[in-house]
Order: structure tokens, then C-alpha cells, then sequence
């Protein structure tokens, strides 16, 4: 009995000391980017952006071209962490790829970009998006760099460095990335670091178009960090406007950009923490969330992830968009059906002139 009894205490002791040495790796090594970080532009052409001139912009969350209509994500109560292998990371990429070209965006904005993941079969999504758009001119910001998570414990989804690349046919000039309050608690490891990029390009009036891509928070439960985050943004929105220049915002904000997107969808009011209504009350004077006739055209821009896709049965909301000044004169906005093939996302396009 006494045998078996330190035995047992053994092995207590053993997967004690491992589970302790594993949370202090996690918080010992986890780390904020700094603010205020220069970006470097990959510059293939130079161009300079004119009034009264047409141009179309694209945001797209492309989930790390990992997710497939087949896919459930464990973060929303599917089952699955990493992408089903390294092929499908590939294949979803070609498809994002395919779908962006199509629709002859002059600028591009993604979110959920892997530089390298466990989760992506360590596939370097950035150098071929930007390899695929060689034309484009290029900035890549890192959105965070986690450590290994292991969790959950039967597909843990390891460590991941992931961030925003922003593609534009017009020259790209002092890009820079800005961090953006996070949780302070435990809760920090799972919603990873967050942060906003911004490049300016030219206008031949001697202004500058000012691009800012952003991915705000999806799983904390603490408004006080979500109200943390639109303020840092509305603050340098409002500072750049300004100075006269045209503001242009685009990405995956987390939060219902229609307000009443269950009623537009015909779906249940789910309660989860990126479905709330966008406070547009918050955004500062002189500047508005573009709708249009997205509540007539009714194609969600995000599905939830608890269970495969079921077009009519899923989950679907209008979360990804855009935020303009009111020198910009916008002419259509749209969500491109992609009928989530490439991801959980699908791109929205933005028409527009410069006044």
C-alpha cells in the first residue's frame, strides 16, 4: 500500500511541477509589441492618388486560410484548432487570392494574416500574399505573437505570430503600427495582443489618404477594454482629420456594423462577445460606418464557427467594413459572396472618390 501510495503522490507531484513549469513558460515569455512601432513599406511602384477619381478598397479577415465551410473552431464551441492540414492552407489561400483579384481592388486590407503557426502548418502566409499581389506596394504589421498554447489538450493550437498586411497600387509612405489596450488578466493569453496599422499615401493636392487596418478584440467579455480600444482609434481618427487629411478605415471591428443584423439575417439573437451593435455614437464628428443597401442585399460578412457551414441555419452577422471622413464621397459598398469558401470571412468592397 505504502508503495503504491508514493507512487501516486509520484506522479501527483510529477504532473504538478509540469503544468506550473508550462503556466510560467506562458506568462513568462508572453509579451506586448511595443506602441508606436515603424513598419517597413515593400515598395514596388509609385503612384499618386487624384480627386474626383474612382478607386475601390477591400478588407477581408481571411482566418488564417485555415478555415473551410467545414470547419468548427473550439473558441466558439466547435472542436477544431488548426487547420485540417498543410494543403488546405494552400488551397484556401489560392481561393483568397482568386476572389480579391477579381473584384480589381487599388487597395487592400487583411486581418488574420500568419507570419508563422502551429495552427497554419507554419506556412508564411504573408511573403505569398505578397508575392501573389507583386504588384501592389506592401506593409506588414504584426498583430501578435504568442506563445505556445496548449490548448485545447486533443489539437493544441501552439504558437502563433500573425498580423495586417495592407496592399496599395498608390505609393505607401511612414507606416506604423499603434498598440491597442488589451485585457490585463489571464484572459490576455487567449485574446491574444491586438493593434492597428497605419500607412499614408499620396493625393496630388498635397494631402495624404490615411489607411488603418484593424482587427479589434472578439472574446473579451470586458467592455471597458473594447470602449479602450474604439477611443484610442476615434482619438487618432480625429487627429489626422485634422490636418486635413481623408481617413480611411477598414477591417474586422467585432461588433454587428448594421446594428440589427439578426433581423436582417432572420437568425437568433446569439449573445456572444463580437456580435454587439458598433457604437457609432462614439466614432468623432465628420465620420460615419458606410451601409448603403446592405440590409436589402442581405450577404453576412462573418459566420460563427460553433459548426460546420449550413447556409440558413448558421449564424451569420455583418461585422467587417469600413470607416470613412466625410471628404470622401463614398459610392458603393458591398460584401462579395464567397459564400464562406476561403474562410470565415468574406471581403467587403468599398467604392469611393476623394473630394
Amino acid at each position: 500500500m505504502k508503495k503504491w501510495l508514493k507512487i501516486i503522490l509520484l506522479l501527483i507531484g510529477t504532473f504538478l511541477l509540469v503544468v506550473s513549469g508550462y503556466l510560467g513558460y506562458v506568462f513568462l515569455s508572453y509579451h506586448r509589441i511595443a506602441d508606436n512601432v515603424n513598419l517597413n513599406v515593400k515598395a514596388q511602384q509609385e503612384k499618386t492618388l487624384a480627386t474626383n477619381t474612382n478607386y475601390r478598397a477591400l478588407t477581408y479577415n481571411i482566418g488564417y486560410a485555415s478555415y473551410p465551410p467545414t470547419y468548427s473552431f473550439f473558441m466558439d464551441g466547435g472542436t477544431q484548432s488548426r487547420a485540417d492540414n498543410k494543403g488546405i492552407v494552400y488551397k484556401n489561400l489560392a481561393g483568397i487570392t482568386k476572389s480579391v483579384k477579381k473584384q480589381k481592388p487599388d487597395l487592400v486590407f487583411y486581418q488574420e494574416v500568419d507570419e508563422n503557426g502551429d495552427r497554419s502548418y507554419h506556412v508564411n502566409e504573408v511573403n505569398l500574399l505578397q508575392q501573389k499581389f507583386g504588384n501592389y506596394n506592401s506593409v506588414y504589421g504584426v498583430n501578435y505573437d504568442s506563445p505556445y498554447l496548449f490548448y485545447p489538450f486533443s489539437e493544441p493550437i501552439g504558437k502563433t505570430k500573425s498580423g495586417l498586411v495592407t496592399l496599395s497600387k498608390s505609393s505607401l509612405m511612414q507606416a506604423k503600427r499603434y498598440q491597442l489596450p488589451i485585457d490585463k488578466g489571464v484572459t490576455k493569453i487567449l485574446d491574444y495582443d491586438r493593434a492597428f496599422t497605419v500607412t499614408k499615401t499620396p493625393v496630388k493636392n498635397g494631402k495624404a489618404l490615411v489607411l488603418i487596418n484593424i482587427h479589434l478584440s472578439a472574446y473579451t467579455k470586458n467592455k471597458a477594454i473594447q470602449n479602450a480600444q474604439l477611443k484610442k482609434l476615434t482619438d487618432f481618427l480625429t487627429t489626422e482629420y485634422e490636418k486635413g487629411n481623408y481617413v480611411l478605415v477598414a477591417g474586422d471591428f467585432n461588433h454587428d456594423i448594421l446594428g440589427d443584423a439578426p433581423a436582417v439575417f432572420g437568425t437568433a439573437k446569439t449573445p456572444l462577445t463580437w456580435t454587439h451593435p458598433f457604437p457609432k455614437d462614439k466614432l468623432p464628428k465628420g465620420f460615419h460606418i458606410p451601409v448603403n443597401n446592405l440590409a436589402t442585399a442581405k450577404v453576412p460578412s462573418a459566420r460563427n464557427l460553433n459548426e460546420a457551414y449550413k447556409k440558413g441555419h448558421t449564424f451569420v452577422t455583418l461585422i467587417d467594413g469600413f470607416i470613412v471622413s466625410d471628404n470622401i464621397a463614398v459610392k458603393n459598398v458591398a460584401v462579395v459572396d464567397t459564400d464562406f469558401a476561403y474562410s470565415d470571412h468574406n471581403p467587403v468592397t468599398l467604392d469611393f472618390q476623394l473630394k
